[in-house]
Protein backbone atom coordinates (compact mmCIF):
# COMPACT_ATOMS: atom_id res chain seq x y z
CA UNK A 1 0.00 0.00 0.00
CA UNK A 2 3.11 1.99 0.61
CA UNK A 3 4.65 1.51 -2.61
CA UNK A 4 1.18 2.37 -4.21
CA UNK A 5 0.61 5.77 -2.37
CA UNK A 6 4.62 6.64 -3.36
CA UNK A 7 3.74 5.56 -7.04
CA UNK A 8 0.63 8.13 -6.91
CA UNK A 9 2.39 10.56 -5.69
CA UNK A 10 5.03 10.86 -8.34
CA UNK A 11 2.45 10.69 -10.97
CA UNK A 12 0.97 13.51 -9.11
CA UNK A 13 4.36 15.81 -9.35
CA UNK A 14 4.71 14.84 -13.10
CA UNK A 15 1.30 15.84 -14.71
CA UNK A 16 2.63 16.87 -18.13
CA UNK A 17 4.10 12.68 -18.53
CA UNK A 18 0.73 11.79 -17.49
CA UNK A 19 -0.95 14.07 -20.08
CA UNK A 20 0.87 12.06 -22.67
CA UNK A 21 0.45 8.67 -21.12
CA UNK A 22 -3.32 9.81 -21.47
CA UNK A 23 -2.84 11.03 -25.10
CA UNK A 24 -0.51 7.88 -26.54
CA UNK A 25 -3.40 6.12 -24.73
CA UNK A 26 -5.84 7.99 -26.91
CA UNK A 27 -4.09 7.25 -30.38
CA UNK A 28 -3.86 3.63 -29.60
CA UNK A 29 -7.50 3.39 -29.03
CA UNK A 30 -7.34 4.61 -32.75
CA UNK A 31 -5.30 1.82 -33.84
CA UNK A 32 -5.45 -1.16 -31.71
CA UNK A 33 -8.98 -3.33 -32.09
CA UNK A 34 -10.49 -2.84 -28.39
CA UNK A 35 -12.86 -5.93 -26.49
CA UNK A 36 -16.23 -4.80 -26.29
CA UNK A 37 -16.48 -4.72 -21.88
CA UNK A 38 -13.54 -2.32 -22.33
CA UNK A 39 -15.77 -0.06 -25.24
CA UNK A 40 -18.52 -0.43 -22.89
CA UNK A 41 -16.39 0.63 -19.94
CA UNK A 42 -14.96 3.59 -22.01
CA UNK A 43 -17.80 4.93 -23.31
CA UNK A 44 -19.88 5.24 -19.79
CA UNK A 45 -16.69 7.00 -18.43
CA UNK A 46 -17.03 9.19 -21.52
CA UNK A 47 -20.55 9.61 -20.83
CA UNK A 48 -19.52 10.51 -16.69
CA UNK A 49 -16.92 13.30 -17.77
CA UNK A 50 -19.93 15.04 -20.19
CA UNK A 51 -21.40 14.88 -17.36
CA UNK A 52 -19.38 16.34 -14.67
CA UNK A 53 -18.06 18.98 -17.51
CA UNK A 54 -21.71 20.01 -18.06
CA UNK A 55 -22.51 20.42 -14.44
CA UNK A 56 -18.84 22.05 -13.56
CA UNK A 57 -19.55 24.60 -16.53
CA UNK A 58 -23.07 25.50 -15.46
CA UNK A 59 -22.53 26.16 -12.06
CA UNK A 60 -19.10 27.44 -12.23
CA UNK A 61 -19.28 31.06 -10.37
CA UNK A 62 -16.56 32.91 -12.53
CA UNK A 63 -14.36 31.56 -16.11
CA UNK A 64 -11.06 32.10 -14.20
CA UNK A 65 -12.23 29.37 -11.75
CA UNK A 66 -12.36 27.09 -14.20
CA UNK A 67 -9.06 28.01 -16.86
CA UNK A 68 -8.63 25.34 -17.90
CA UNK A 69 -12.19 24.23 -19.70
CA UNK A 70 -10.67 25.01 -23.10
CA UNK A 71 -7.83 22.43 -22.54
CA UNK A 72 -9.89 19.83 -20.88
CA UNK A 73 -12.49 20.04 -23.97
CA UNK A 74 -9.96 19.10 -26.61
CA UNK A 75 -8.42 16.17 -24.19
CA UNK A 76 -12.44 15.08 -24.12
CA UNK A 77 -13.01 15.61 -27.82
CA UNK A 78 -10.37 13.44 -28.97
CA UNK A 79 -10.89 10.76 -26.10
CA UNK A 80 -14.44 11.04 -27.86
CA UNK A 81 -13.09 10.69 -31.51
CA UNK A 82 -10.98 7.71 -30.70
CA UNK A 83 -13.79 5.94 -28.81
CA UNK A 84 -15.92 6.68 -32.52
CA UNK A 85 -12.91 5.31 -34.16
CA UNK A 86 -12.87 2.01 -32.08
CA UNK A 87 -16.96 1.76 -31.64
CA UNK A 88 -17.06 1.74 -35.72
CA UNK A 89 -14.57 -0.66 -36.07
CA UNK A 90 -15.87 -3.14 -33.95
CA UNK A 91 -19.09 -2.56 -35.34
CA UNK A 92 -17.84 -2.96 -38.93
CA UNK A 93 -15.39 -6.02 -38.18
CA UNK A 94 -16.96 -8.13 -35.58
CA UNK A 95 -20.99 -6.71 -35.98
CA UNK A 96 -21.48 -6.09 -32.19
CA UNK A 97 -20.42 -2.78 -30.31
CA UNK A 98 -21.43 -3.63 -27.30
CA UNK A 99 -24.00 -3.62 -24.61
CA UNK A 100 -24.11 0.31 -24.22
CA UNK A 101 -23.83 0.81 -28.50
CA UNK A 102 -26.82 -1.35 -28.82
CA UNK A 103 -28.83 -0.41 -25.44
CA UNK A 104 -28.75 3.11 -26.38
CA UNK A 105 -29.75 2.02 -30.21
CA UNK A 106 -32.66 0.27 -29.79
CA UNK A 107 -33.86 2.84 -27.75
CA UNK A 108 -33.81 5.58 -30.08
CA UNK A 109 -34.59 3.83 -33.32
CA UNK A 110 -37.40 1.41 -31.38
CA UNK A 111 -36.17 -1.30 -33.78
CA UNK A 112 -37.74 0.77 -36.59
CA UNK A 113 -34.92 1.23 -39.43
CA UNK A 114 -37.05 4.21 -41.77
CA UNK A 115 -37.32 6.20 -37.96
CA UNK A 116 -33.46 5.29 -37.39
CA UNK A 117 -32.48 6.90 -40.74
CA UNK A 118 -34.59 9.73 -40.37
CA UNK A 119 -33.08 10.53 -36.97
CA UNK A 120 -29.28 10.07 -38.74
CA UNK A 121 -30.12 12.27 -40.97
CA UNK A 122 -31.36 14.66 -38.66
CA UNK A 123 -28.32 14.68 -35.95
CA UNK A 124 -25.88 14.79 -39.27
CA UNK A 125 -27.56 17.96 -40.66
CA UNK A 126 -27.99 19.54 -37.30
CA UNK A 127 -23.98 18.37 -36.51
CA UNK A 128 -22.68 20.05 -39.43
CA UNK A 129 -24.92 23.18 -39.12
CA UNK A 130 -23.22 23.73 -35.59
CA UNK A 131 -19.77 22.60 -36.90
CA UNK A 132 -19.95 24.98 -40.00
CA UNK A 133 -21.31 27.76 -37.99
CA UNK A 134 -18.93 27.35 -34.74
CA UNK A 135 -16.19 27.33 -37.14
CA UNK A 136 -17.38 30.22 -39.18
CA UNK A 137 -17.79 31.53 -35.84
CA UNK A 138 -13.72 31.27 -34.93
CA UNK A 139 -12.73 32.69 -38.46
CA UNK A 140 -14.65 35.90 -37.10
CA UNK A 141 -13.23 36.22 -34.10
CA UNK A 142 -9.76 36.01 -35.66
CA UNK A 143 -9.83 37.95 -38.08
CA UNK A 144 -11.59 40.76 -35.46
CA UNK A 145 -8.56 40.02 -32.92
CA UNK A 146 -6.10 40.76 -36.13
CA UNK A 147 -8.07 43.82 -37.45
CA UNK A 148 -7.80 45.18 -33.73
CA UNK A 149 -4.04 44.30 -33.26
CA UNK A 150 -3.11 45.87 -36.56
CA UNK A 151 -2.96 49.00 -35.57
CA UNK A 152 -0.72 48.76 -32.18
CA UNK A 153 1.60 46.89 -34.17
CA UNK A 154 1.65 49.77 -37.14
CA UNK A 155 2.00 52.94 -34.17
CA UNK A 156 4.69 50.64 -32.22
CA UNK A 157 6.79 50.30 -35.83
CA UNK A 158 6.38 53.76 -36.43
CA UNK A 159 7.31 54.85 -32.94
CA UNK A 160 10.22 52.77 -33.45
CA UNK A 161 11.56 54.94 -36.34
Amino acid sequence: MNDLSGLLGRVGERKDILLVVLLLAVVFMMVLPLPPLLLDILIAVNITISVVLLMMSVYIGSPLQFSVFPAVLLITTLFRLALSVSTTRMILLQADAGQIVNTFGSFVVGGNLVVGIIIFLIITIVQFLVITKGAERVAEVSARFSLDAMPGKQMSIDGDM
